[in-house]
């Protein structure tokens, strides 16, 4: 007989309302913070200068987030489920009033890297938070709920910072999002319950935390070259210190990654795999609308809705799959995610030409909703695959956080593969759509291997009686 999983209700999950706010609004303040920064960056430097300095925003931010995800178990051991959200919206929010009152683009470097550390945390207890502070049959709305607010982001992001940057206010902006933050953390303690203290917490694993940070500041750096042997060099280097970080991790006493991902035979390697091949397809949204505006014809406005189309696929189809609860039909789920969004990609990559009619302009629109549903359908379940993958708490919440961490070195590498991408196909914008587009097609494609591979494991581990 076929094993069917209790996933709740929506409604079910309305009784945790002012948890699922929290959760859900932490990660969203971060989320939106990037495409807001993004949209007045132009602004800003036209006000206060720095335009060398310019590409190393999302450089300090990006490095500081992957920093941060990696002490949330630590936090959490040592201040609590309401003290850790309170420094991390604290955090947040000093970052922000930092970039507000910046001088000089040196400030605003600093005030982004403290809004990366803020965002960090915030993403990283939210997932963490999802294991403890809901009952494990709602684990997977509040994956779907959690994870949709990336989507969210992308349309909130740029329409605020748009707004903000039309009339010359970029430094609001930034008091707009400590404003909020303020009122998050005002709400945390009558939102989530008191959790009790480990004052033993686990020691910082500095050898993996300064290899991740290398291979992140590595591709970021990648990320910002228009050279394409200097960025290839660079995303060569990244990789072989990710390498370097999962045997220091292997071999380590104390580790960022769960035990078991190491362990002979674990299916949460897979899932993680899955999960990183889906996310980074994700960066392939920051060149759309110059996809849209220069071979499309389309106007700004419309271009930025194009690029919004992923997200919105992304996110309003994480909520409908959430409440697939037949077993069969979930792990149907985590494999048929990687293959829609190859087969969107491959699709979309056939329908980039000059000057191309409006006929084929605007059925690039289905096309990325449709590509955007596959990462929708299947990661509420691979993240639940993940969360479940362990019975010792402790553990749970290390994998339970891990996933912001995996999320956000994604986010990373997924910028740099899609700038050389773009660059190799230059100066050719038709080129450059193709190979970026077929290009990230393949590595989506490689996580249909890797979701089977992981429901194999499962499977095998399901028959022997011991846990994922």
């Amino acid at each position: 007989m076929e094993n069917t999983r209790d996933t709740g209700s929506w409604r079910e999950l309305g009784g945790h309302l002012s948890t699922a706010v929290v959760l859900a609004g932490g990660v969203l303040v971060g989320a939106v913070n990037i495409y807001v920064a993004a949209s007045l960056l132009p602004t800003a430097v036209g006000d206060i200068g720095g335009e060398r300095l310019y590409a190393w925003n999302m450089t300090a931010f990006l490095i500081a987030q992957v920093v941060a995800t990696m002490f949330v178990g630590r936090l959490l051991s040592r201040r609590g489920d309401v003290g850790s959200y309170l420094i991390g919206f604290g955090v947040f929010a000093g970052g922000s009033l930092v970039c507000a009152v910046a001088p000089a683009m040196p400030v605003l470097l600093v005030g982004r890297g403290i809004q990366g550390l803020g965002a960090g945390l915030l993403a990283g207890l939210g997932f963490a938070m999802i294991r403890s502070a809901l009952p494990p049959h709602l684990w997977s709305r509040g994956s779907a709920l959690v994870s949709a607010m990336f989507g969210v982001g992308n349309f909130v992001g740029p329409a605020l910072g748009g707004l903000f940057a039309q009339f010359g206010s970029w430094r609001l902006a930034f008091v707009v999002l400590a404003a909020v933050s303020v009122v998050m953390a005002a709400f945390v303690p009558r939102a989530l319950p008191r959790s009790e203290r480990d004052e033993h917490a686990t020691p910082v694993p500095v050898r993996s935390l300064v290899l991740v940070v290398a291979a992140v500041g590595a591709v970021s750096v990648a990320g910002i070259l228009s050279n394409a042997a200097a960025m290839t060099a660079f995303i060569l280097l990244g990789l072989v210190l990710v390498l370097a970080f999962l045997v220091a991790e292997k071999r380590a006493e104390v580790r960022v990654l769960p035990r078991s991902t190491f362990q002979s035979g674990s299916a949460l390697r897979w899932v993680f795999l899955t999960i990183v091949l889906l996310a980074s397809g994700v960066a392939v949204e920051t060149f759309l609308p110059l996809f849209g505006q220069h071979l499309g014809g389309l106007p700004p406005v419309a271009a930025g809705f194009f690029a919004a189309a992923l997200s919105f696929g992304w996110s309003a189809s994480q909520i409908a799959s959430s409440s697939a609860s037949r077993e069969r039909t979930t792990r149907r789920l985590q494999v048929a995610g990687p293959a829609a969004l190859a087969a969107g990609f491959a699709v979309l990559a056939l329908l980039q030409h000059d000057d191309a009619p409006l006929v084929v302009v605007l059925a690039w629109l289905p096309v990325l909703v449709a590509g955007g549903a596959g990462i929708g359908i299947a990661m509420p379940h691979l993240s639940v695959a993940a969360m479940a993958s362990t019975d010792d708490p402790g553990e749970g919440r290390k994998t339970a956080a891990a996933i912001a961490t995996v999320l956000t070195i994604s986010t990373a590498f997924g910028a740099a593969v899609a700038g050389l991408l773009v660059n190799l196909g230059a100066p050719s914008m038709v080129a450059s759509a193709r190979y970026l587009l077929i290009g990230f097609a393949a590595i989506a494609a490689l996580g249909i291997f890797t979701a089977r591979r992981a429901n194999d494991v499962a499977r095998r581990q399901e028959k022997a009686g011991s846990p994922r």
